[in-house]
């Protein structure tokens, strides 16, 4: 779906660059313990984690799904992921795109090791794609993406869910 059909774009129409809560869901896919996929945004040129923003009727799970599968091409099964972490702090999670759009973003951050299908990214939102170290992601890599990094370490250390 274009930026412009979603319920974002539509509202943007009315609202401008004007600051939005905007509930969302972040995607942590693993290769293996210790090694995700991570993605080039189209727009900023930052690394990230699958990540966006929820549609109309959409669970934070539904949003993780269509999320990869919109960014990456991939399949996910919603009994796949487990969710770890919630992101909303109002400094770090404050997002201001380079159109001048600005949200404040609540996301629920979610962990996968099984899909299916084989990358493809769709060009309009990813440049490129690797597969990183989680202690040694891209260079570049987005601010709020190295935050649920590590909330995903905390998460994977204690065992316990993750908030901030």
């Amino acid at each position: 779906m274009s930026f412009e059909d979603s319920y974002l774009g539509k509202l943007r129409k009315h609202v401008g660059n004007a600051e939005l809560l905007v509930p969302g869901a972040q995607v942590l896919l693993l290769t293996d313990e210790d090694h995700a996929i991570f993605q080039r945004r189209a727009d900023s040129g930052l690394w990230e984690i699958p990540a966006g923003s929820a549609e109309p009727g959409q669970s934070f799970l539904d949003t993780a799904v269509a999320e990869v599968a919109e960014e990456l091409g991939l399949i996910l099964d919603g009994e796949a992921l487990t969710a770890f972490a919630t992101f909303s702090d109002p400094v770090e999670h404050r997002l201001v795109y380079p159109n001048g759009d600005i949200v404040h973003a609540f996301a629920l951050c979610f962990v996968a090791r099984d899909w299916s299908g084989d990358i493809r990214p769709d060009p309009s939102e990813v440049r490129e794609w690797g597969v990183y170290p989680l202690t040694a992601p891209p260079d570049g890599l987005q601010r709020a993406t190295r935050l649920v990094l590590d909330l995903y370490l905390a998460f994977r250390g204690t065992g316990r869910f993750q908030a901030m």
